[in-house]
């Protein structure tokens, strides 16, 4: 075969353990060069220069340099426009097939259906691989083959339709051998690539079984330290394989089972209905609410001085961490669009420039179910009301107290809004705009 390589283009799966991908390049029958790229699309976007998930890359990029080297291969790790890296790439090798794995927003569609063209003109096969989720595109849809729009049923035909090979591992370690030798490369710093490190810790990979056995009994509980994985960002990256997850899961707890399939649900959603992906809401209806959007109240939320603490808390912890509690982000999200009558749209590119686990089909579809414009969501009459949320889910305060230590003073803000006039006056703008 010569001098032809294949090459191994990783984006949000960075590990070299069960990696479909990268097991079908490795089994490819020519050396594989393993290829990230930091896209100067998405970088330059990124206004903190010290966003953590610039450094949550670098560092799993390093992790598997690390273990390349020892294998007397290297990552080529460079930094630019894709379809220019690929176009210099076919410049200096000879390249027979990229392969990937399947990225399901409509952005890297676009951007995948560029180099997939640039490929095919200079004769390179283009690969794409199911990876991130367990189920996709048409796998699992109604008997007329439309798409769910209702998570119960879409669960129910999700669980009908696993089976043991759905969540077996890539066998790549059987397999690295296949990799280009080659002397190793030197990986860009963080600083060269225009960012800075932060040196705060990120959450552990581990599969913690003892989490997941009681994660029923403590999800909903923002004070326990341990009541949920904080797999989050491994999971958005690929530095965890979903299907290690989700054999873990089927073992251990049906509730953490249903967590990945909402994953999987939300991205048949972008997938099915891109338009969600581009600012709308996904009933076309509730784009003619008529938001207050006052900006004062928005940088209020924003900052977490709203005199709601459970709200606060919240934001504190997001600002502060780039995390926060599943059962508090549907609290703050409630607040920001029922309460104050800001736009979801508003609150969703907040949670994506500061989440580490930021997922645009996840993400998005949170912010809708909240405001009540996405599928499957709360009806619009379902107004969250914080202190009820507080006393449920963090009677003694705990978590109040760890972010908003201050909730007790005098200095402490007023609330910014009165939940009952607020609750009167989202249901009066609502029930307006779905009137039509």
């Amino acid at each position: 075969m010569g001098s032809r390589i294949n090459i191994l283009w990783f984006r949000r799966d960075l590990r070299l353990a069960d990696n479909a991908a990268l097991f079908h390049s490795l089994k490819a029958g020519r050396p594989v060069l393993p290829v990230f790229i930091f896209d100067r699309t998405i970088l330059n976007k990124l206004d903190n220069k010290a966003d953590r998930r610039v450094e949550f890359i670098h560092a799993a990029l390093e992790e598997m340099q690390e273990a390349l080297v020892k294998m007397g291969s290297s990552l080529l790790v460079l930094d630019g426009i894709p379809t220019k890296v690929f176009a210099s790439l076919a410049n200096q090798y000879e390249i027979d097939t990229v392969f990937i794995n399947q990225d399901y927003e409509p952005d890297a569609l676009e951007r995948d259906a560029a180099v997939a063209a640039l490929l095919a003109d200079k004769r390179i096969a283009f690969r794409r691989f199911k990876d991130q989720v367990i189920f996709e595109k048409e796998e699992v849809v109604k008997d007329d083959g439309k798409p769910y729009t209702v998570f119960t049923p879409y669960s129910r035909k999700w669980k009908a339709r696993l089976g043991a090979s759905d969540l077996e591992a890539y066998p790549t370690k059987q397999h690295l051998d296949a990799f280009l030798k080659q002397a190793p490369l030197a990986l860009p710093s963080l600083k060269q690539i225009g960012f800075e490190p932060v040196n705060k810790p990120f959450p552990s990979k581990e599969l913690n079984e003892a989490i997941i056995q009681q994660y029923s009994r403590n999800r909903d509980f923002p004070a326990l330290e341990n009541g949920t994985s904080k797999l989050g960002v491994h999971l958005r990256f690929g530095t965890v394989s979903v299907r290690a997850v989700a054999r873990k899961a089927q073992q251990l707890n049906e509730t953490f089972l249903n967590e990945l399939i909402w994953r999987d649900f939300y991205h048949s959603i972008l997938w099915h209905f891109p338009k969600v992906g581009k600012g709308h809401s996904f009933k076309a209806e509730y784009d003619r609410i008529e938001w207050m959007n006052d900006e004062a109240l928005f940088k209020r939320w924003c900052e977490g001085t709203t005199g709601y603490p459970i709200v606060d808390a919240g934001m504190h912890e997001l600002n502060a961490t780039g995390f926060m509690h599943n059962r508090v982000r549907m609290i703050v999200a409630s607040f920001l669009t029922r309460h104050l009558l800001i736009d979801w749209r508003w609150g969703e590119a907040y949670f994506a420039a500061h989440l580490l686990d930021y997922d645009l089909a996840a993400n998005n579809g949170g912010w809708q179910w909240a405001s009540g414009s996405g599928c499957d969501a709360a009806p619009y009459f379902r107004v969250f009301n914080p202190y009820l949320q507080t006393q449920k889910f963090d009677k003694d305060l705990r978590y109040i107290r760890k972010w908003v230590p201050e909730f007790e003073e005098f200095s402490y803000p007023k609330p910014i809004v009165v939940h009952e006039e607020a609750r009167k006056r989202v249901l009066d703008v609502y029930a307006k705009a779905l009137k039509g």
